[in-house]
């Protein structure tokens, strides 16, 4: 079968039309079995003894994110989900704290950031928030932050940002280059030589919610003074048995093919809806990835749009509010995000929902 036909059946009949995957994938039967037996395993032997049974499969779901991110599986640790993570790695940060970041930032990233004393500077973009690398070399030359934070693919909008062109320049700057991929992770190449990558794992690597993984460095870990010791706490361990089951299964579909299904996707979404009326398609038609952005241009409220695609035609979408990027984003956006298993007949149905 085709990578969509397997897809498709590994899962559960979708009710309607999913196209909202940047939200929250759909997760796999095999997904779905593995946490419900660990949760079952729990009840039988005790969370503790039933923690120690899946370790095995814990360490190759960290094995399986760092070959995702070009990190060790010892790097890499569990989070439970993507500000988790990022509050993990800043909190642990000694000394000065600046960070330089794109102005389309995400907006909870930016309380973490907050929360934990950063002074953020932004970063140089083009007029489509794309960053500009020879401006961003010029500004870390000559007054380098202590961080650079990149989010690969925003939340509000499917501009694939330079990660592969910004790593060695954040190298020769000697500022470690830390990479939000929680949107990226899954439809673009993250394994770029970031010091450190985090994402969640209910986006684009379809496993369940609760869950997510940050992989560090050692020469950026030696710098970082946790406040607790990593893995310290209560922690959904079935979660964690999921998503390494759905990171196992993304590496078995073969994450190049994937990514190349999900820009031809992106490309062909905004091709049907660039006609929509009364919609504006944001992203250049050929962006890699599979996040499409309608920005109303006749005064469509994208809530009350989502809540009508739900209740009348069972299509399930995303309305972005200004919060997601307060530096960037003036009226709230509708968001498309299908994975591979979408087909063209979907998003024509799509397209006659939104006319």
């Amino acid at each position: 079968m085709s990578l969509a036909a397997d897809w498709r059946a590994a899962r559960p009949p979708v009710a309607g039309l999913h196209l909202d995957s940047a939200a929250c994938s759909r997760q796999s039967f095999a997904a779905l079995a593995a946490a419900a037996a660990h949760a079952r395993h729990e009840a039988e032997v005790g969370g503790y003894v039933a923690a120690e049974a899946a370790a095995p499969a814990l360490e190759a779901g960290l094995a399986a994110f760092g070959a995702l991110t070009g990190m060790a599986g010892a790097d890499t640790v569990f989070t439970t989900g993507s500000l988790n993570a990022l509050d993990l790695l800043l909190s642990g940060w000694p000394g000065r704290r600046t960070l330089a970041c794109l102005p389309g930032e995400y907006g909870p990233n930016l309380a973490v950031m907050a929360a934990n004393g950063f002074q953020r500077r932004e970063l140089p973009v083009d007029g489509a928030g794309r960053l500009l690398i020879d401006e961003a070399a010029a500004v870390l030359a000559t007054d380098p932050p202590d961080l650079v934070h990149l989010t690969a693919i925003g939340s509000h909008r499917g501009v694939v940002q330079p990660l592969r062109e910004m790593a060695p320049v954040c190298r020769v700057a000697g500022v470690p280059l830390v990479v939000d991929a929680a949107q990226a992770l899954g439809q673009v190449d993250c394994a770029v030589g970031a010091a450190a990558v985090y994402s969640s794992s209910r986006k684009w690597l379809a496993g369940p919610r609760g869950a997510g993984a940050l992989a560090v460095t050692p020469e950026l870990a030696d710098r970082l003074r946790p406040r607790l010791p990593p893995g310290l706490g209560d922690v959904d361990v079935a979660a964690r048995v999921g998503f390494s089951v759905a990171l196992g299964e993304h590496l078995a579909a073969g994450p190049a093919a994937v990514r190349a299904r999900l820009a031809e996707l992106g490309t062909l979404t905004r091709q049907v809806l660039e006609a929509a009326p009364g919609w504006r398609v944001v992203e250049p038609v050929d962006e890699p990835s599979a996040i499409t952005t309608l920005a109303p241009t006749n005064g469509a409220d994208p809530v009350a749009v989502r809540a009508r695609l739900i209740a009348e035609h069972r299509i399930v979408t995303t309305a972005a509010g200004i919060e997601r990027a307060p530096g960037e984003l003036t009226t709230p956006v509708l968001r498309i995000s299908p994975h591979v298993d979408t087909v063209a007949e979907d998003l024509a149905v799509l397209a006659a929902a939104l006319a």
